[in-house]
């Protein structure tokens, strides 16, 4: 508290005390942060919205930083706490106006950090190095299976980022320790402290921390996909068929890739969870943005759909598809139609679509599962209907040009 208010006297971003603000949040959870201390970040908040632009690109970056992350801890005091806010997204978005080859080299760094430090975290609980979250520790058995279901999902990255990956045969506990050192060697001062920053729990209950950290990778890995649709979509619309199939399957390649999430998510303890989600109500995945856009991206939701609590969660998405959004099926239709729709460019485009599609589904359905398992017939949190909304979802098609209809069957019938 005195740092802070120490700070509000001469308030320069890159000086922030976000440790002792970190510190806060944490000891008892973001629930239950103190009045005082919320009034002096929105204090912080306005010295910061008042203050002139900055010079410079350090200290630019260094504000933008402190914004977000006063979004981000201030979303319940100010009664819009949400999803985006609550996954603390908008710290670890990539550039504005990126490249997909950035976004995905983007990906794959947040990804083996977010794993890196939920490697880090699990080490200390177990060695009782850490007072963080301490409610609920799993046992070292349990923290073992977390360790070896973490590398997998990180090998795939770590190997395009040409940095050591597992080691076959090798211990977890040093596999897990080898991968947040390899991590946290390659990271930017930048990307450490917004790995530290984007981890505000609600509650003290340790499961928590895995929870986040796996929201976090998944929203990485659609933030990605939306990335490759667009640029499929413009491939198709150049008439470059097999280069639209190529940005599909690299979409379906990181889907298939971060599916060892929900193994690694199955882990968490149903009480643990429980307990922490009963703070959690206002944000729910309904209101991921880049699930939504990659939904909307492959076909037009349907005028229902459209019209739902699920859209609108996303407003800024539904507004994008209102305006006429182009969409896979838009692309593919048309150059099937036009100048370009040889058997050479259609035809690529058409067996990537039906590589993504199934992957979708695949993606869809585990996440049924597991949902069912960890909630049963309970609502959802983000005041929606939990699994009912999701074995709904299951059924919509991905595409509606190359769905093979043995397939849609397949789905309607799982």
């Amino acid at each position: 508290m005195k740092a802070l208010t120490d700070w509000l006297a001469a308030p320069e971003p890159d000086l922030f005390p976000y440790a002792g603000v970190v510190a806060a949040y944490r000891e008892g959870g973001k629930h239950f942060v103190s009045d005082s201390l919320l009034a002096l970040l929105d204090r912080a908040r306005g010295e910061l919205t008042a203050a002139p632009a900055p010079a410079g690109a350090g200290q630019e970056a260094a504000r933008e930083v402190l914004d977000r992350f006063l979004d981000t801890a201030l979303d319940k005091y100010d009664g819009r706490y949400d999803y985006p806010t609550y996954t603390a997204l908008s710290l670890l978005a990539p550039p504005a106006g990126a490249a997909p080859e950035e976004i995905r080299g983007h990906r794959d760094r947040l990804v083996v950090h977010l794993l890196g430090d939920l490697a880090r975290f699990e080490l200390a609980a177990v060695a009782g190095e850490t007072a963080l979250l301490p409610q609920l520790r799993p046992s070292p058995l349990l923290v073992g299976k977390r360790h070896r279901l973490a590398l997998r999902v990180a090998a795939p990255a770590l190997a395009r980022l040409g940095l050591p990956g597992p080691v076959p045969g090798e211990e977890p506990e040093k596999a897990a320790r080898r991968l947040w050192e390899t991590s946290e060697a390659a990271m930017t001062e930048r990307e450490r402290l917004v790995l530290e920053l984007s981890m505000l729990p609600v509650h003290v209950t340790h499961d928590e921390y895995l929870f986040i950290r796996v929201l976090q990778a998944f929203e990485a890995t659609f933030t990605l996909l939306a990335a490759e649709l667009r640029a499929a979509i413009e491939a198709l619309d150049a008439g470059r068929g097999p280069a639209a199939a190529d940005r599909l399957r690299r979409a379906a390649t990181a889907l298939t890739e971060s599916a060892p999430l929900f193994s690694l998510l199955a882990t968490m303890q149903a009480e643990a969870f429980r307990v922490f989600r009963e703070f959690t109500e206002g944000a729910s995945a309904i209101q991921s943005r880049s699930y939504k856009l990659v939904e909307s991206l492959c076909r037009t939701p349907d005028a229902e759909r459209l019209h739902s609590h699920a859209y609108r969660s996303v407003p800024e998405v539904r507004e994008q598809v209102l305006a006429g959004q182009r969409t896979l099926d838009d692309a593919y239709a048309d150059a099937l139609s036009g100048p370009f729709g040889g058997r050479g460019c259609v035809l690529p485009a058409a067996a990537a679509m039906e590589e993504f599609a199934s992957a979708l589904r695949r993606w869809r359905q585990t996440h049924y599962r597991l949902a069912v398992r960890m909630l049963g017939s309970r609502s959802g949190t983000g005041y929606t209907e939990g699994t009912p909304y999701l074995g709904e979802v299951r059924k919509i098609p991905v595409f509606d040009s190359v769905q093979r209809p043995q397939e849609s069957r397949a789905t309607s019938a799982a």
